[in-house]
């Protein structure tokens, strides 16, 4: 699969883990996922978590098309550190109060679903052409 059709699958795929996610926590095993802030209560729905999911994977597929188009040596190597930090850091928000244990545990399935999905569909090595 050339990176024309590779790239806006993963990209997909990457939306479609986190709605996944969303779908067995929410519906399926009721667990609503809300996060507090203060006296303001967000129920994080299907949108949310499709929208943040698909900014996500866009921003990652354009660093990576920008790192490949000007040429930077190991432009793979260096996204897929970028990808992990950007992993690591949004975990940060999850540590905090303002939310129970099944919507953190929740939210950090949706982040590590994603990051898996884009940095095998994204960073993952172009397959030689047959």
């Amino acid at each position: 699969m050339s990176a024309r059709t590779r790239r806006p699958a993963a990209t997909a795929a990457a939306v479609l883990a986190a709605m996944v996610t969303w779908a067995v926590t929410d519906p399926v095993l009721g667990h609503r996922l809300r996060v507090t802030d203060g006296e303001e209560t967000l129920d994080v729905g299907a949108a949310p978590v499709a929208v943040v999911a698909l900014l996500a994977s866009l921003a990652g597929w354009a660093l990576l098309a920008t790192l490949e188009r000007f040429g930077v040596r190991r432009a793979r190597a260096i996204w897929t550190g970028v990808a992990i930090a950007v992993l690591a850091v949004s975990f940060l928000p999850l540590t905090g109060d303002g939310m129970d244990g099944g919507t953190r545990t929740s939210l950090a399935l949706m982040h590590l679903a994603v990051a898996a999905v884009l940095m095998a569909g994204l960073g993952g090595r172009p397959r030689a052409h047959s």
